[in-house]
C-alpha cells in the first residue's frame, strides 16, 4: 500500500491573510494583490517557502496581506534584506515589493546592486509617479513640470525611468505591465516567477487620490491600443486600434510608420527578448508617450549565473576543503592582534589602596594643592583678537576678565574656548577688534581658595564647566581647569604629588 500523501492543491484564497486590506478605495494596488494571489498557486511553491519583503510606502503593506512569510523592512532597503534572505536560504521563493519612491530615491543604491548581482529574486515596482503614503509629493518618476505639494511651481527634476535603470544594470528579466490590464498583469507575474535570476517588473499603478489618471493614455479603451505596444518574442512591433502601425529603425533611432503604402511587417523591428546584448531592450525602454507607444510585456529574458548559487557553491567548496567553520577560530586567525594594557599594579589590593588614598586626598586637599597654571587677565575693553592670541601663547583655554569698580579690582567674566566657538564661530576674523566684554561669560561661577578639590570637581560636573575662577577675598587669584585636576590625580597615582 502506498504511503505517499498528495500535497494539497492551493487556491488564491489560501494566499490571503487574515488582515484587513487598507488601501484607498479604487487604488491600483488591489489589482496587483489579487493577481499575485491567483498566480502563486500555479507556481507550485508552498506558502512556507515564500517570502515577501517590502520597504516603506503604500505598496509596502503587501506582506501583511499575503499568507506567507513576510518582512516589512526599512525605507529603500528591501532589496538588501531580500539579498540576505536569499543568500542565507537559497531554497526560498523571494519577492520584493516596492514603489517608485522607496526603490528609486532612498533605495536606488540597493536596487541597483540587487539587479546587477542577479540573485534569484523577483522585484515588483509599483509606479504611480507620486508619493502616496506621505500625501502627494513628487517622486523620482514624476514627469517634468508636475505640480504637487512639494513642487507648487512644477517639478524641474528630470524623471527616472525604472526599466531603463534595470536594463542599464543588465537585469536578466525586465517587464512592464498595467494594474487594470489584469490578464496581462497575471501573465507578466507568472513569467517573472518562472525566471531564474533577478526578475524586475514595473507596474503602472494608478493612485486615484494623489495622481489620478497618470496612465489614462495607456488604460482608456479609446486610446490604449494606439498608445501601448504589446511585446511578443519573435514578432514585429505592431500596434494601433486596427494594428496598422509599427516601429522600424531609422539608422539607430526608432520611428512610427503606417503599414501599407509599400511598408510591410517585414520592414519593422522584430522583438527579441532573448538577445544577450541589452541595447534593443534599452531602446524599447526609451519609447515614451506621447512620441511613441509605450511597450508593455517582457523586454528581456536571458540566462546568466546566479549570485546566490555561485556564492553557495563557493561556501560548499570551502567547507569541503577546510571543514565546517568556527567563529571563535576565525576571530583569532590571520591578521589579528591583541591590545594589552600594562597593569599599573600587579597586586589588586595595592591598586585598591592607592585608589582609596587618592579619594581621601581629593576630599581633604584644597584647590591650592592643584597648583593651577597661570591664566591671562584682561580688561573688558581688550580686543577679543588680542585675548585669543594670549590664550594661544600661554597654551591655556580661558582668560579672566577683570575691571576696576569703585576703586577695586573685580572679576566680571571669563572668556573661554567655548565662548570663542559658540559666539565668534566662523566670524572671528571680522569680530577680532571688538571688546572681549561682548563675548565673555559674565558673572561666572567661582571657587574660594579654601574650597576642597572634591567641591571643585562637583561644581564642574554639575555645571559642565572646564574652567572655574578662584577668588581670594573677592579678588581674582587664579583659575582651576580640568587639566589641573587630571595632572593632580596622575601625580598622586604615580606617587609624585601634584608635580
Amino acid at each position: 500500500m502506498s504511503t505517499e500523501t498528495a500535497l494539497p492543491v492551493l487556491k488564491a484564497s489560501d494566499f490571503a491573510s487574515d488582515q484587513d486590506v487598507r488601501w484607498c478605495p479604487g487604488c491600483g494596488d488591489y489589482s496587483i494583490l489579487a493577481q499575485m494571489k491567483k498566480v502563486l498557486p500555479t507556481i507550485g511553491i508552498p506558502r512556507e517557502n515564500t517570502v515577501f519583503v517590502s520597504g516603506i510606502g503604500c505598496s509596502s503593506r503587501f506582506p501583511y496581506y499575503m499568507n506567507t512569510y513576510g518582512i516589512h523592512s526599512i525605507h529603500g532597503r528591501a532589496p538588501a534584506v531580500a539579498t540576505g534572505v536569499k543568500t542565507a536560504r537559497p531554497d526560498l521563493f523571494v519577492w520584493v515589493i516596492t514603489g517608485d519612491g522607496d526603490a528609486l530615491s532612498i533605495g536606488g543604491n540597493h536596487l541597483m546592486h540587487a539587479i546587477r548581482r542577479n540573485l534569484d529574486i523577483n522585484i515588483v515596482l509599483f509606479n504611480n509617479r507620486i508619493y502616496g503614503l506621505t500625501k502627494g509629493q513628487y517622486s523620482p518618476t514624476s514627469p517634468l513640470g508636475k505640480v504637487t505639494k512639494s513642487t507648487p511651481a512644477g517639478s524641474v527634476d528630470n524623471p527616472l525611468h525604472p526599466l531603463s535603470i534595470a536594463i542599464g544594470c543588465e537585469a536578466t528579466f525586465v517587464a512592464r505591465t498595467i494594474d487594470v490590464n489584469i490578464k496581462h498583469l497575471g501573465m507578466v507575474l507568472t513569467r517573472a516567477a518562472e525566471h531564474r535570476g533577478t526578475a524586475f517588473v514595473e507596474v503602472y499603478q494608478n493612485c486615484n487620490v494623489f495622481n489620478d489618471g497618470a496612465f489614462e493614455y495607456a488604460t482608456d479603451k479609446a486610446t490604449k491600443n494606439d498608445n501601448t505596444l504589446q511585446l511578443e518574442h519573435g514578432k514585429p512591433l505592431v500596434f494601433g486600434e486596427n494594428r496598422d502601425k509599427g516601429i522600424r529603425l531609422n539608422g539607430m533611432d526608432p520611428e512610427v510608420v503606417e503599414l501599407g503604402k509599400g511598408i510591410t511587417e517585414d520592414d519593422l523591428l522584430f522583438h527579441d527578448e532573448k538577445a544577450t546584448e541589452p541595447s534593443l531592450a534599452y531602446l524599447l525602454s526609451r519609447m515614451r508617450h506621447p512620441d511613441f507607444p509605450e511597450p508593455i510585456g517582457v523586454f528581456r529574458a536571458v540566462d546568466r549565473p546566479l549570485f546566490d548559487v555561485e556564492m553557495d557553491q563557493q561556501i560548499s567548496a570551502a567547507v569541503e576543503k577546510q571543514g565546517e567553520g568556527d567563529l571563535d577560530t576565525l576571530f583569532n586567525t590571520g591578521d589579528t592582534w591583541l591590545v594589552e594594557v600594562e597593569e599599573a599594579y600587579d597586586d589588586p589590593v595595592e591598586a585598591s589602596a592607592t585608589a582609596n588614598h587618592l579619594e581621601q586626598d581629593i576630599l581633604n586637599d584644597d584647590i591650592a594643592s592643584l597648583q593651577p597654571r597661570e591664566h591671562p587677565v584682561v580688561s573688558p575693553d581688550t580686543p577679543v583678537g588680542e585675548v585669543l592670541n594670549l590664550l594661544v601663547a600661554k597654551g591655556v583655554g580661558c582668560a579672566a576678565v577683570v575691571d576696576t569698580i569703585d576703586g577695586q579690582s573685580q572679576l566680571v567674566g571669563i572668556f573661554s574656548e567655548r565662548d570663542a566657538l559658540m559666539r565668534l564661530n566662523t566670524e572671528a576674523a571680522t569680530l577680532r577688534d571688538r571688546p572681549v566684554s561682548q563675548f565673555m561669560t559674565a558673572a561666572p561661577e567661582t571657587l574660594k581658595v579654601s574650597d576642597k578639590i572634591a567641591f571643585a570637581m562637583h561644581k564642574m560636573s554639575v555645571g559642565g564647566f572646564r574652567h572655574i575662577p578662584i577668588l581670594d577675598d573677592d579678588r581674582f587669584s587664579g583659575m582651576v581647569s580640568v587639566r589641573d585636576i587630571v595632572r593632580y590625580a596622575t601625580g598622586k597615582l604615580q606617587g609624585n604629588g601634584a608635580s
